[in-house]
């Protein structure tokens, strides 16, 4: 679904250049060390979402395509009983807090009546032309309580203008604009680089006119958009962080504040519905989704689920009772009352700080303390995983940790590594122990912990 830009600079021409168009609310350019280059308040409010969905339905729903060559007829799309309160409601049961619609896929069929073009749900018999899937997903978002994003694909299969770049230009921008003005407040866009070889985008110009009607909206591009993404792309669709995971990328002695987001589809190999038994046999487990979230998110990194409707428009039953299953498997694990650590010996109020199930209130490394944050749990129990929150606002400062056993006569480690960054869930055979610490090896700046975090073994 995601292909990367970077193999295109060349093609990309002036709309790569290497003239900084960072958003005007954040300094991470101006940085001239990794340690103080900082994210934006905007990008801090989006990497504590943590988790999302990403929703694709369309004409290739209704053709059992995940690739749609632009030629489909409208009216194939027709679903006859379409409810995104539905796909908000299964995804906040699996613990989302945002949602991201395809509004327009590679084949360039539009889910809103854009102005720009008649491929759209107006010359489809769905609603008798006259329905707005966008709109309906916002507004059922909304009453979740969650956010709303768009993606709205470069590559347009069906578009005869995309064959001239200026006159596609015009079209693109025409579309942005619909969608960032019309819908309400958008927390990412979108920007897909799959199928573009050769072709020159202004992105420039896109992303000047997305910030004048949605400022605040996070740009999801791979880092050869480096400029003009506010989060960057894994580089898989297999939901893994790879290695030591840092906020801060390095092109060309730049640097940028730019968290990664991990995407996936919830059945393996699909994002769009298909009908045939391949699809359903490919909806992943409850393990299988849990080692999706632990090797993202647990990796400090925002891990967003491919959810995909049916001919109906309905999240098909099975779907909907997976998400359900991991949304609860996840609270088992690692909710707050699973949290070991937050019942412990009394200690000081900055050691608390970390360990009172609260992100908002952190611990600091600090001469007296010598980077070691330790936990009396009062009794001894057996566990087997820890998460550990930085906070980032001002950067990424960790560089080495260790988490360590008292075992009655020596520290023991259970885990070690380099960065922590938003989130790091480290998994280590069960241990039975009543002290427990977690231990800064190496930091630059005033290094801060929101939350550590224990979880016994099952």
């Amino acid at each position: 679904m995601y292909r990367s830009l970077i193999k295109r600079l060349p093609a990309l021409g002036v709309a790569l250049g290497m003239a900084a168009m960072a958003a005007p609310w954040t300094a991470a350019c101006a940085a001239d060390s990794f340690s103080a280059t900082t994210p934006s308040p905007q990008q801090v409010a989006w990497q504590n979402r943590g988790f999302g969905v990403l929703v694709h339905f369309g004409t290739n729903t209704f053709l059992d395509r995940e690739w749609g060559d632009g030629k489909a007829p409208a009216a194939v799309f027709n679903p006859d009983r379409v409810d995104p309160g539905q796909w908000a409601r299964a995804a906040k049961s699996a613990g989302a807090n945002y949602l991201v619609l395809v509004a327009k896929h590679h084949d360039g069929f539009a889910l809103w009546p854009t102005q720009q073009s008649d491929y759209s749900v107006k010359s489809s018999p769905w609603l008798n032309g006259q329905g707005d899937l966008v709109r309906m997903t916002a507004e059922a978002v909304k009453r979740e309580g969650m956010g709303m994003g768009v993606y709205l694909s470069p590559w347009d299969r069906h578009e005869p203008r995309y064959a001239d770049s200026k006159a596609y230009d015009v079209f693109y921008t025409g579309q942005l604009v619909e969608l960032a003005s019309g819908y309400g407040p958008l927390v990412e866009w979108w920007l897909d680089g799959a199928g573009s070889d050769g072709h020159v985008y202004d992105f420039e110009h896109y992303v000047a006119k997305l910030r004048t009607y949605q400022p605040n909206a996070m740009v999801f591009a791979d880092t050869a958009l480096f400029e003009y993404g506010d989060i960057r792309w894994v580089g898989n669709e297999v939901g893994v962080i790879e290695g030591e995971n840092w906020n801060v990328i390095d092109r060309h002695g730049q640097l940028r504040w730019r968290p990664v987001e991990v995407d996936t589809p919830l059945h393996k190999d699909f994002w769009f519905w298909n009908s045939k038994p391949e699809f359903a046999a490919s909806l992943k487990t409850v393990d299988e989704l849990m080692r999706n979230y632990e090797d993202s998110v647990g990796r400090g990194g925002q891990l967003v689920l491919g959810i995909a409707p049916d001919r109906h428009g309905l999240l098909p039953d099975a779907d909907v009772t997976r998400l359900a299953e991991f949304g609860q498997a996840l609270e088992r694990r690692y909710g707050n009352a699973a949290n070991v650590a937050a019942t412990h010996v009394k200690t000081d109020a900055r050691a608390q700080a970390a360990l009172d199930n609260d992100d908002d209130t952190f611990w600091t490394v600090t001469e007296a303390n010598r980077g070691v944050l330790e936990v009396d749990l009062g009794k001894t129990v057996t566990i087997d995983r820890a998460l550990t929150m930085e906070r980032l606002e001002d950067g990424q400062h960790v560089r080495g940790y260790r988490i360590e056993a008292w075992d009655g006569g020596r520290w023991i480690t259970l885990a070690q590594a380099q960065a922590v960054g938003h989130m790091k869930i480290d998994r280590f055979a069960p241990v039975s122990a009543r002290r427990v610490r977690l231990r800064i090896t190496n930091s630059v700046g005033v290094a801060a912990i929101r939350e550590f975090k224990l979880f016994a073994a099952p």
